[in-house]
């Protein structure tokens, strides 16, 4: 039985009901493909967006945690510079003294060496002075220490622990203006430079230690952004291998639907077979 109707076309509407879902099915794997995203938007998915958006923040704030730990690595290594400069100049200062501590020296020979001695005296204090980075000096006892961030919340701090061998300190006991003119007054000054070597030398262990731990935290900020980052993939990234297969599948059924919409158009035009 033929039941035809101008007004009133269902199988039409049907099929173009079909066809704009398939349209729009094709419209949101071309985006992916094109995009390289399943989730590129707020509307494709709001949580899955929103968890998107607050680790890329974290992310980006990690960012900042490393150009911290970066600047700090590189105060800490000028101080290290100047404070093993500071450690051979004493050195130098040393072997001044005990040349001038020798009572067959004649006075010339001594008083030369105290010049030296004091030249490398002056250009130790000169060293600290210099020994900035970004405006930081961990020698000169300017400021207590270093605060790098350790976190993406700016609540936790690495602290590096300034090392003051400033002439005359708890560090360099050695006086801004120590000098000779005897062999006797130049032999009193072996043993405070020599006490001025060790505590030079473990100042820079301390140093050298507040670097590695810097280091290490670096590392591991570094491996928690790439952890961090890889996880917002797997969150918003597209299969493009599964996306690609899909496009074929979804292009095929358009062309079929325009097909099947065009077939239920002409239906209509059966009713004029029952007026002729």
């Amino acid at each position: 039985m033929l039941n035809a109707s101008v007004n009133t076309n269902v199988g039409a509407m049907v099929a173009l009901q079909n066809l704009n879902m398939t349209n729009s099915s094709l419209q949101a794997t071309q985006n992916r493909i094109s995009t390289g995203l399943k989730v590129a938007t707020a509307k494709d998915d709001g949580a899955t967006f929103a968890i998107a958006q607050s680790q890329r923040s974290t992310v980006s704030s990690l960012n900042a945690v490393k150009d911290s730990l970066n600047r700090a690595t590189s105060s800490i290594d000028v101080a290290m510079s100047a404070g093993t400069s500071i450690s051979d100049m004493l050195t130098q200062m040393k072997e001044k003294a005990l040349a001038a501590s020798d009572t067959s020296l004649d006075t010339t020979s001594r008083t030369a060496l105290n010049t030296d001695f004091k030249a490398l005296r002056d250009q130790i204090t000169k060293t600290i002075q210099n020994a900035s980075f970004n405006g930081i000096n961990l020698l000169d006892g300017s400021i207590p220490g270093l605060e790098a961030l350790a976190n993406a919340d700016g609540t936790s701090h690495l602290t590096i622990a300034s090392q003051k061998l400033s002439l005359g300190g708890s560090v360099v006991t050695l006086g801004t203006t120590a000098a000779f003119a005897t062999a006797t007054s130049a032999n009193a000054l072996l043993t405070t430079i020599d006490t001025s070597i060790n505590n030079v030398s473990a100042a820079l262990a301390k140093l050298g230690t507040s670097s590695k731990a810097v280091a290490a935290h670096s590392d591991f900020i570094g491996k928690l952004q790439d952890s961090i980052t890889a996880g917002i993939g797997n969150l918003v990234d597209a299969d493009l291998a599964k996306e690609s297969a899909k496009l074929q599948a979804l292009q095929t059924k358009q062309q079929l639907g325009i097909q099947s919409l065009s077939i239920a158009n002409q239906s209509p035009q059966q009713v004029l077979s029952l007026f002729k």
